[in-house]
């Protein structure tokens, strides 16, 4: 059985649960995705299953010969699934997948900061506010080891470019699921921007 589905993230907002209490969810249009390609150890070495989502305008002539039959699709991704044989092309994924109370991790893009020095990528503190220290607010400082080793060592937090990865948020609840409008409520924020695409899958650690 597929895990997960294709969404698009709408925006955030507040409902009020039946105790009152006022919860942010994120709005996602989930689905419907239909299965594109089915993969299977004997073939490709790996079960999985091929998904597509959202209609798209043009195609490439290799893209509609992909998607023969099953309509025009924007976006393709792939999921791994424990038995191929219970798929089949040309099945239906929508938001009856998931249920309330649900666990879902979601991947998405996050925003692009851009080109971020360190005080804003990996909030350091910056340097003295005194002393003469007219420059050194928000500057690293120094980065060197002297002659041992001589060198600076890989991964060392430096100024660049920030945002615009793939990340995952875990153990996200499912406040509610709309089938009937392809809509997905979930409790706290998702990555991504408005109109962002995201990959919502059911948790499968713990919490």
């Amino acid at each position: 059985m597929i895990q997960g589905i294709i969404g698009r993230k709408l925006g955030m907002t507040q409902i009020f649960g039946e105790d009152g209490k006022a919860e942010a969810v994120t709005a996602i249009e989930a689905g419907p995705c239909a299965v594109i390609q089915v993969k299977t150890v004997a073939k490709e070495g790996y079960n999985a299953a091929q998904l597509g989502f959202s209609e798209a305008k043009r195609l490439k002539s290799p893209q509609r010969g992909h998607l023969k039959g099953l309509g025009q699709f924007k976006y393709l991704r792939e999921l791994r699934v424990d038995d191929a044989e219970a798929i089949k092309v040309g099945d239906r994924v929508d938001v009856s997948l998931f249920k309330d109370g649900d666990l879902v991790d979601i991947t998405g893009i996050s925003k692009g900061k851009g080109f971020a020095g360190v005080v804003k990528r990996y909030h350091f503190a910056g340097g003295p506010k005194t002393h003469g220290q007219s420059d050194r607010h928000r500057a690293p400082g120094s980065i060197g080891a002297t002659t041992s080793p001589g060198r600076v060592f890989k991964g060392q937090r430096m100024p660049g470019h920030m945002g615009s990865s793939r990340v995952t948020v875990r153990h996200l609840e499912v406040f509610a699921a709309d089938p009937t409008r392809n809509l997905l409520l979930v409790k706290g924020a998702v990555p991504g921007a408005r109109n962002g695409l995201l990959l919502i899958r059911k948790s499968v650690r713990g919490k």
